[in-house]
């Protein structure tokens, strides 16, 4: 099947792609970048880097903005770059990365209804625990890009997670009962490189914004790094 990738950027919806595509063609990337964090629906933080993604995955990558946290305002936006993607791209289908999330599932089937698409979710209900050595096992390399749970503080901000991180992420989430995954909004992710991309990203300039509780690792510029002099 021609699929278009719900993508956010972060290791869920990138993992979801790399899952999808042993069994599917994954055609272009769709992406809508919300008004502010404080979206419901969409994946916020650094969500700008998916063009500089869809680059060293060659991908063709459609994204529009929207001009409200209105999770229906946002809803019908995808639903408008998906209908693009069917007449551009003939797409019979979507990937999407969720794991736990009905709320998102229950939007992204019923615009696949309106659209007659199928939906793909390669990660749905998966171990979590299994998963996330999965990602690493399978060269995923991500950081974390906004932490906002208890047990998460600013020094996971930026951080490249790697199989020992991934251990004693596994007991702050039974200590202070967040989902492993972030599937809860806990955490936030961007993938730098994966088996996916034919060059790396390279963050060149960055900050860390922090509360006290919640935080944030902005990225200001970045490249491939194919393109770095």
């Amino acid at each position: 099947m021609k699929l278009a990738a719900l993508y956010s950027g972060g290791k869920d919806s990138t993992f979801a792609i790399y899952q999808a595509k042993q069994e599917h063609d994954v055609v272009c990337l769709v992406t809508i970048f919300p008004l502010s964090d404080e979206s419901q629906f969409l994946h916020y933080h650094n969500v700008t880097m998916t063009k500089l993604q869809a680059q060293s995955m060659k991908l063709a990558h459609l994204y529009g903005l929207t001009s409200s946290n209105d999770t229906q305002i946002e809803v019908s936006g995808l639903e408008s770059l998906l209908a693009q993607a069917k007449k551009d791209f003939g797409i019979e289908g979507i990937v999407h990365g969720g794991i736990l999330s009905e709320f998102q599932k229950n939007h992204f089937e019923d615009i696949c209804k309106k659209l007659n698409l199928k939906i793909i979710s390669p990660l749905w209900r998966v171990d979590q625990k299994k998963y996330m050595k999965k990602l690493i096992e399978s060269d995923f390399k991500y950081i974390i890009t906004s932490v906002s749970s208890e047990g998460l503080d600013d020094s996971w901000l930026g951080r490249e997670i790697t199989k020992e991180d991934v251990e004693n992420l596994e007991k702050l989430s039974i200590k202070h009962g967040f989902n492993l995954s972030f599937e809860g909004g806990e955490a936030e992710s961007l993938v730098l490189n994966c088996p996916l991309f034919s060059v790396p990203l390279k963050i060149i300039k960055s900050n860390k914004i922090w509360d006290g509780y919640r935080g944030r690792f902005e990225i200001t510029e970045a490249i491939l790094e194919l393109y770095h002099a």
